[in-house]
């Protein structure tokens, strides 16, 4: 029996492969807490990484947005070559590392030029770019959509089949969205149904995404059961999400998702980025945690030297 990932330390997260992984996520019961950071903004703390920051309240695992595998960067990261960005931050942090791949609709994605969430070759959900995420030692892929950039669960299905001949052996691929992504005919309760959920672990998805409740209008306590039923019955993973800067509410708020999702279900917790840009609020991430497992898993987590 794999250890559950609650109790891991840095050195043996660093001999797990895919299945032993997925089995010690499993094993927490719910209580996998997920951060989502950026690395291409300004660090919270000026020289160190959003994503140390948000290990060190606790996160399980870090979840880099806008990262480009093509042209890899981390800001406050101390140097390293550009493919040993990923190996770097594993050694800083002692987490499992993954990242974002976005299927978009280049048409859409367009509009966002100029802007922080504009395209990228290397953030492309492409199975060569995908290769290059697990040679450089990424743990897990989700394929999902930043606002704007038009991502349909269409093209996250056709994807998935792709990256799952490319580095389904080697990666944990995860797929769903957190909300529209500027797909308004895909927002609200359409965002995921039971057929779209079916359709994703059948092309390969070890883990499907569905919005928490209560972060999008219509997704609701039951609904996020019922697909939770649908994804437990085909022994895959359900990850809940914040994704709709509400990761930037007040704690109160951020507890009460946090019992939703244990509620419907959750597997893994993940909190959004750009509760400030770069990041949830410290106070949040702390207050989500605390809410799914309490404070002893909580500070153990924080407190395990990544040396051990």
């Amino acid at each position: 029996m794999t250890r559950r990932l609650l109790d891991c330390t840095a050195s043996e997260l660093r001999t797990f492969q895919k299945d032993q992984l997925l089995e010690s996520i499993a094993g927490c019961e719910g209580r996998v807490m997920m951060c989502e950071t950026i690395g291409i903004t300004p660090p919270l703390l000026g020289d160190v990484t959003n994503a140390e920051y948000a290990a060190a309240l606790g996160a399980d695992i870090l979840l880099l947005n806008m990262f480009d595998v093509q042209n890899p960067r981390l800001e406050a990261l101390p140097e390293s070559s550009p493919r040993e960005t990923i190996r770097t931050l594993k050694r800083l942090t002692g987490r499992v590392i993954g990242i974002n791949l976005e299927p978009v609709d280049p048409r859409i994605a367009a509009g966002n030029a100029g802007t922080l969430w504009e395209m990228t070759p290397g953030r492309l959900a492409t199975a060569d770019n995908a290769r290059l995420a697990a040679d450089m030692g990424v743990d897990l892929i989700l394929l999902t959509g930043n606002p704007g950039n038009g991502v349909a669960n269409e093209a996250i299905l056709a994807t998935l089949s792709q990256l799952k001949a490319a580095v389904g052996d080697r990666v944990i691929l995860a797929a769903g969205k957190m909300h529209a992504a500027g797909l308004p005919g895909q927002g609200g309760a359409n965002i995921m149904t039971t057929e779209d959920a079916q359709a994703f672990m059948e092309a390969g998805a070890d883990i499907v995404l569905v919005p928490a409740p209560g972060t999008v209008p219509g997704i609701t306590v039951e609904m996020v059961h019922r697909l939770g039923a649908v994804i437990h019955q085909h022994g895959r993973l359900m990850l809940t999400a914040i994704g709709t800067s509400q990761e930037g509410a007040d704690p109160s708020t951020i507890r009460q998702i946090a019992l939703w999702c244990k509620m419907a279900g959750a597997d893994l917790h993940h909190i959004g980025d750009t509760g400030v840009p770069g990041m949830a609020l410290p106070q949040n991430i702390l207050a989500y945690s605390i809410a799914i497992r309490g404070e002893r898993h909580t500070y153990r987590r924080m407190a395990t030297s990544i040396n051990r």
